[in-house]
């Protein structure tokens, strides 16, 4: 006898329940159509985040991926952050990115973790965290991108944060970027970078400072 849905009636509690059950499940388990919708689905569960983060820990497919990282974003939460932070340091260039644009598409929620970034002992990593610190207040990102460059050894790190400064730097950068360019004098790409960082600084208006 074939089952009929009842129309005067709503999904229970426990129905509610059994497909988020399901839908959590199908991240991995399913096909690759079944893992774009669960991904797509489970940013309105509960769970969502961290089944989300495990499910891109093994996931293989770019557009399951790229469901997985928009429905991390919508959840928006400190648990997104923390599943895409991982996969910053991943050998798959398309995985960083995808991991990078999360972070980006959610400033507010991943601000808090890229001071951390950028003393990760991964070059790389400190690379990327230079990006993420163009979302941040000029006097917040001045501080933390002054921090890492007067301890960084590596000079394209040293060159991503002095163009970040040359974009949302305060005056307060310009004696560190005095001795960034003395300690990579054979440098002569990250010596100019840092003069038209200076020079962008010094021609900041007062009011711009926050």
């Amino acid at each position: 006898m074939p089952l009929i849905r009842k129309s005067s009636g709503g999904t229970s509690p426990s129905d509610s329940g059994g497909a988020a059950v399901d839908t959590l499940a199908a991240l991995t388990r399913g096909s690759t159509q079944e893992r774009w919708a669960a991904a797509r689905a489970a940013a309105e569960g509960p769970g969502g985040a961290d089944a989300l983060g495990r499910a891109l820990s093994t996931e293989e497919d770019p557009r399951v991926r790229e469901a997985i990282f928009t429905s991390l974003v919508r959840i928006r939460t400190a648990e997104s952050v923390e599943a895409v932070l991982p996969h910053l340091r991943s050998d798959d260039a398309g995985l960083r990115t995808g991991a990078l644009d999360a972070l980006r598409a959610m400033p507010d929620v991943a601000a808090p973790y890229v001071a951390t970034l950028l003393q990760d002992a991964d070059s790389d990593v400190r690379l990327l965290a230079c990006d993420l610190a163009r979302n941040l207040p000029s006097a917040q990102a001045t501080r933390i991108l002054c921090d890492l460059l007067e301890l960084e050894t590596e000079g394209n790190v040293c060159a991503a944060a002095v163009d970040v400064l040359a974009e949302n730097g305060g005056p307060e950068a310009m004696p560190v970027l005095a001795r960034c360019s003395e300690r990579f004098g054979g440098d002569p790409f990250l010596a100019f970078a840092i003069k038209v960082a200076a020079d962008r600084i010094a021609r900041q208006p007062a009011d711009r400072r926050d």
